[in-house]
């Protein structure tokens, strides 16, 4: 099984962060602009949040809040689990499933390297199931 590593490895290798000041709304403007769907926070290279769709859905609209007058360390969710780039991806998929969440940043020590989403997770997923089917297919007509 690959590990954090490799699917990094095939990512561009940009974090997309704010800090704890960033208003919601330049927040929401920059994951609209990347098209993804968290972000990851940030103050003086350590991980303080991490926020995503779904906290805008639940601490923003939910509880009437303004996106442009609320500071993301308002509603970000602060302590993310965090894995490293040796993490097995079974594992990253264990997280994520007892967790109820899509993304995990990925540390390397106190520094952020990048984050792993379920779509990523699937992706390579799939990726090895095609090999595997590929190498038995030539298995069986060699």
């Amino acid at each position: 099984m690959k590990s954090v590593k490799h699917i990094l490895d095939n990512k561009p290798a940009a974090v997309h962060s704010v800090t704890p000041n960033t208003s919601v709304f330049d927040g929401l403007n920059i994951m609209m602009e990347r098209n993804i769907s968290a972000l990851l926070i940030i103050e003086d290279d350590l991980l303080q949040g991490i926020f995503t769709e779904r906290d805008y859905a639940r601490k923003i609209i939910l509880q009437g809040k303004s996106s442009r007058d609320t500071p993301m360390h308002e509603v970000m969710t602060t302590h993310p689990q965090t894995i490293t780039l040796q993490e097995s991806m079974d594992r990253c998929m264990q997280l994520m499933t007892e967790n109820h969440f899509r993304h995990l940043p990925v540390v390397d020590g106190s520094r952020v390297v990048g984050m792993v989403s379920i779509g990523d997770l699937v992706k390579h997923i799939i990726e090895d199931q095609q090999q595997t089917i590929s190498q038995l297919e030539s298995y069986i007509n060699s």
